[in-house]
């Protein structure tokens, strides 16, 4: 799928354009002048139409025109899990990241949960907690592990997607 943005020069007597890759906001923004005949330098950057998980990455490192290029660059060569991952750190956790930076260095560990129950349950099954005898297994208070867990893990949803994570 295409992304587009939409630049939109901060000069009021500008009119904005519309890219869909790096180099044609580059030739766009330099040519652009105002009704005075004089360069437009600064625009606001919004994301029009594209992949949701890109309109959520743009939202989460406030896409600006100083990272247009970087960003055309990244959704193409970034996997969803390391949008994901970026979009957490710096939407949810308040990570500082630059566009040089490696989203599977981040310290996030995310789960494609529906709940706090499910990613309980889904520990106890993976032997979190040790084994657990046959006849103690439906005695397990999977709600209980649930709200201890909500202490150190967060739930969100990303692209339709709903996820259960922790910033360590």
């Amino acid at each position: 799928m295409t992304t587009t943005l939409y630049a939109q020069p901060y000069d009021t007597s500008a009119t904005g354009f519309y890219v869909e890759d790096a180099e044609t906001f580059a030739t766009k923004s330099a040519a652009l002048r105002n009704d005075h005949g004089q360069p437009v330098e600064e625009f606001e950057i919004q994301f029009i139409d594209g992949e949701t998980i890109d309109a959520a990455l743009a939202k989460a490192i406030g896409l600006h025109q100083g990272d247009v290029a970087a960003f055309f660059e990244k959704i193409e060569a970034w996997d969803n899990h390391q949008k994901r991952c970026l979009i957490i750190a710096a939407g949810e956790c308040g990570y500082q990241f630059g566009w040089q930076d490696d989203p599977d260095a981040l310290d996030v560990d995310i789960y494609e949960m529906s709940s706090m129950r499910d990613l309980a349950e889904h520990f106890v099954e993976e032997g979190l907690f040790g084994p657990i005898p046959e006849a103690l297994q439906f005695y397990i208070n999977h709600d209980a592990i649930a709200r201890d867990l909500s202490v150190d893990y967060a739930e969100t949803e990303i692209a339709r997607t709903r996820l259960i994570y922790r910033c360590a």
